[in-house]
């Protein structure tokens, strides 16, 4: 029997965390659960998953994420709702200047699952999946 029971939150380090802060809590409809100014930190939840994002020090030094080359996150991965929403996400995400979608909503494998793929702001990995049901 495993020790754990599934994911408290996870914490990324974020390149703006205002923008980033944003992308949650504005494009994607979550909530903000807490704020650290002495740090800088802001939580944020969709209702189930947490994230602590955490501001890096310095900004203008921080290296772009690369999923081939850096130890840790290669990306994070979302559930969505319904096909239907998979989509309106896709179009609102197109209308963002700072988010820089990968590739649109597309069939995984043989489908009907569904997904897609962006950068938020300051260039996290995010991929959003609709499981087909």
């Amino acid at each position: 029997m495993a020790f754990t029971n599934g994911i408290n939150h996870l914490g990324l380090s974020v390149k703006d965390l205002s923008a980033t802060t944003d992308f949650f809590v504005q494009l994607l409809g979550w909530e903000k659960s807490g704020f650290d100014a002495s740090y800088p930190r802001c939580a944020v939840t969709d209702g189930q998953l947490k994230l602590t994002l955490w501001q890096v020090a310095n900004p203008a030094q921080v290296a772009p994420f690369s999923r081939r080359e850096n130890l840790g996150l290669h990306h994070l991965a979302l559930q969505i709702s319904s096909e239907a929403k998979l989509h309106e996400l896709y179009q609102l995400m197109l209308t963002d200047p700072a988010v820089k979608v990968e590739f649109a909503p597309e069939l995984m494998g043989a489908g009907p699952r569904k997904h897609m793929m962006c950068a938020e702001p300051g260039g996290l990995r995010i991929e959003f999946v609709w499981p087909g049901v």
